[in-house]
C-alpha cells in the first residue's frame, strides 16, 4: 500500500493522523511550522494544536511538501480554505496522476467562491483531470483523537472512489458513509460554520434555548436552499454533513465558530477575537463568500446576511437579532 500524506497539522489534520495510522503502514504528516515539526519529531505530540495525544510512530512528521507527497497514494489536505490554492500550486510539480486527493477543508475561497474540491480540480487539471473526494461530518478533533465513536461522510462524483476511501479509512471508532453528492456534502460543511457563529451570538446574549433551536432549523433551511440552487441534493443536508455537523458546531463547547459568536455578543471586536485564537475559525471568511454566493444564485439567507453585517460592518448583535425577528412574515 502506498503512503498516505496528510497536508496540514492543525488539530484536525493531527487527529486524522492519529486515527488513520493503524490503517496505513506508512503515513506522512506535513507541518507548516518548521519549529513545530522539530518538536513533534522529538516528542510525538502536537503541543500547539492538539496537546495530550501521541502521534503514532508510523507517521513521518515532515516540513517538506515535496517529501510529504512523493509516491503517496492518497493526499488528504487539511488546510485553511484561503491557503488551498497556494499549497496545491506549490505541490503540483510533485503530484502524479495515480494519486487520489481528499479535501478535509471546510470553507470557500473568497475571491472565486469555489469549494476546496473545485480549487484542487482547478489547479491540478492544468496537468491532468484529478480524482477528488471530500471528507466531512460532525467531528471535533480532540474526540476523534481520543478514539470516541465518530461518523462522517466521504463524497465524490465517482461512486467507486468514495466507496474505496470509505473502506480504506473506516475503523473501530471511525465510521464512514459514502455519497455522490459532492456539492451538498462540501457546502454543508462550509456553511454550517456561518450558522454556528449565529448560534454563538444567541448564547453570548443569554437568550436561551428557543432562539438556538430556531437558528439551527432556519439555518438548515438556508443551507439547503443554497445547496439545491447549486445542484446538490436537499436530503444530503438532513444527514451527517448537514444537520449532524450543524448541531455539533452550534451546540458544542469545542466549536471555534460558536466561540466567535459568543465573544462578539459580549462586546469584543473581531480583531481581538481573531488575535487571541491559535486556530482558524473558518466561518469568519466563509460568511462573506456565502452571502456573495447566495446573491449570485438568488437565494435568501437572512441569518448569514446578518452575520456578515456583524463581522464585516460592526452591526450590534442585538440589532441583528431584532432584524431577523422583524422580517416580513411568511410560510415555512
Amino acid at each position: 500500500m502506498k503512503p498516505l500524506a496528510i497536508i496540514g497539522a492543525g488539530s484536525w489534520g493531527t487527529a486524522l493522523a492519529v486515527v488513520l495510522a493503524p490503517r496505513f503502514p506508512e503515513m506522512r504528516l506535513w507541518v507548516y511550522e518548521a519549529d513545530l515539526a522539530s518538536r513533534m519529531q522529538a516528542t510525538r505530540e502536537n503541543d500547539v494544536y492538539l496537546p495530550g495525544f501521541r502521534v503514532p510512530t508510523n507517521v513521518v512528521i515532515i516540513s517538506s511538501l515535496s517529501a510529504a507527497v512523493r509516491d503517496a497514494g492518497i493526499v488528504v489536505s487539511v488546510i485553511p480554505s484561503h491557503l488551498v490554492r497556494s499549497i496545491y500550486q506549490q505541490m503540483l510539480g510533485f503530484l502524479s496522476e495515480t494519486m487520489v486527493f481528499v479535501s478535509a477543508t471546510k470553507g470557500l475561497e473568497n475571491d472565486t467562491l469555489l469549494r476546496p474540491s473545485e480549487i484542487i480540480h482547478d489547479v491540478v487539471s492544468s496537468r491532468w483531470v484529478p480524482r477528488v473526494a471530500v471528507l466531512s461530518g460532525p467531528t471535533f478533533a480532540r474526540e476523534v483523537a481520543a478514539r470516541k465513536p465518530t461518523a462522517l461522510v466521504v463524497a465524490s462524483n465517482d461512486a467507486r472512489l468514495a466507496s474505496c476511501l470509505r473502506a480504506a479509512f473506516a475503523g473501530p471508532t471511525f465510521r464512514l458513509y459514502s455519497s455522490e453528492d459532492l456539492v451538498g456534502v462540501e457546502l454543508g460543511g462550509s456553511i454550517k460554520n456561518v450558522i454556528a457563529i449565529a448560534a454563538g451570538v444567541v448564547e453570548g446574549m443569554g437568550l436561551g434555548h428557543n432562539p438556538l433551536a430556531a437558528i439551527i432549523t432556519r439555518g438548515l433551511a438556508e443551507m439547503t436552499r443554497l445547496v439545491v440552487a447549486l445542484g446538490g441534493r436537499a436530503q444530503t443536508l438532513s444527514g451527517l454533513a448537514g444537520l449532524g455537523d450543524l448541531v455539533l458546531t452550534c451546540t458544542g463547547e469545542l466549536s471555534r465558530n460558536r466561540s466567535v459568536g459568543i465573544e462578539l455578543a459580549r462586546g469584543r471586536t473581531l480583531e481581538e477575537i481573531v488575535g487571541s485564537m491559535k486556530m482558524v475559525a473558518e466561518g469568519i471568511k466563509t460568511t462573506k463568500a456565502a452571502v456573495e454566493l447566495a446573491g449570485r444564485c438568488g437565494v435568501e439567507m437572512p441569518i448569514a446576511e446578518q452575520m456578515y453585517q456583524i463581522l464585516h460592518f460592526g452591526l450590534d448583535p442585538r440589532e441583528a437579532v431584532q432584524r431577523l425577528m422583524e422580517r416580513s412574515l411568511k410560510g415555512e
